[in-house]
């Protein structure tokens, strides 16, 4: 089969490797779309490859081609999503159901191959069926749309309050959707780009604030009666993000760190004394499992995509790239500001 084979940083080949075979308890799927992960571009242009040769990919979808021996929940021809974490069911956490904090675990498309190729093979557990109202495209985002539901729900949420969603990108969109799905009184979007604001007001968000606006501070307290928000989710892993939400809760808010931090950061006194002064709850969010494996998160994006209330549609998708041209998404990258959106990698061209 043909595959993105990453062989050394700022290094990634279209070429042919061996087709994988299903062992007993897997299944083969043949993909069709895989999105780009904000944490593939460090495997690829910098140095967080976990070995060489490797084949990345982990949001993807596809349909299963053959299942292995004692496989009883799949078939050829069922529409699947992928599920990238592998953990060992056998930790302390595991034993709890916390998958997302296994000791032990393997991750396919970066621990393991994945789906930037022609076919993947995974455990039986790790392909969600889909329905037919479920496009593909879709599909490859089922696992960014259940990090945005499992960082939703790492807080009390309840409907009816006021939400801030801090970053306009993949997750930060999602997020922003199911908390219009549970009933959010608004929800507003942050973030320094217009066409991510507008992007989020599309896809249902009551308002978007430009950060980049000397008064965006005022424009959010007029917004809640200057009250603040009652749950604020930062999804960029920035640090002006992430002091910025200290600023936007309420008193008595809930805060989730979603977004994954890249750099380090100090608060000052002021800043850090928000925690008390306001007494709100922080807490973060990682990946997107529960019991049982791989948890309702899966469930409930199947559902919501069926029945069309979270939305994934032409506008969010920055380009749909060949599997063959591999190579020129991840340089895209490396101008910062080209990339508008997500980028689908289409296995079968």
């Amino acid at each position: 089969m043909r595959a993105g084979v990453v062989h050394a940083r700022e290094d990634i080949r279209y070429e042919e490797i061996e087709k994988p075979q299903p062992k007993a308890g897997q299944v083969l799927i043949k993909v069709k779309y895989t999105g780009i992960c904000g944490s593939d571009i460090p495997r690829v242009n910098g140095d967080a490859c976990h070995f060489f040769p490797n084949v990345l990919g982990h949001e993807f979808s596809g349909v299963v081609e053959e299942t292995g021996e004692g496989v009883t929940t799949l078939q050829a021809g069922d529409r699947v999503a992928g599920v990238p974490l592998v953990p060992c069911m056998k930790c302390d956490d595991c034993q709890k159901g916390n998958y997302s904090l296994c000791k032990n675990y393997s991750f396919i498309g970066s621990r393991e191959f994945g789906s930037f190729a022609e076919y993947v093979v995974v455990p039986e557990k790790n392909a969600v069926k889909f329905e037919e109202e479920v496009t593909f495209e879709q599909g490859a985002l089922f696992e960014p749309a259940t990090v945005a539901l499992h960082g939703l729900e790492r807080v009390n949420y309840r409907g009816g309050k006021n939400v801030a969603i801090l970053g306009g990108g993949t997750i930060g969109l999602l997020v922003m959707q199911w908390a219009k799905i549970f009933g959010a009184k608004q929800v507003v979007v942050f973030d320094i780009a217009p066409e991510r604001l507008e992007l989020g007001k599309h896809l249902g968000a009551t308002g978007g604030i430009n950060t980049l606006d000397k008064d965006f501070m005022d424009q959010a307290m007029a917004l809640t009666d200057g009250n603040g928000f009652d749950y604020v989710y930062e999804t960029a892993g920035n640090t002006i993000t992430m002091k910025m939400a200290f600023e936007l809760a309420a008193n008595k808010a809930q805060v989730c760190f979603v977004g994954t931090p890249t750099r380090e950061m100090t608060f000052s006194v002021k800043e850090w004394e928000n925690i008390n002064r306001k007494e709100f709850t922080l807490t973060g969010s990682w990946m997107s499992y529960s019991a049982p494996f791989p948890g309702h998160e899966w469930d409930m994006t199947a559902h919501y995509f069926k029945t069309g209330e979270l939305k994934i549609d032409e506008s969010f998708i920055f380009k749909k790239v060949p599997l063959s041209e591999i190579a020129s998404a991840f340089e895209m990258y490396k101008t910062p500001g080209t990339v508008k959106g997500k980028i689908l990698i289409d296995s079968e061209k």
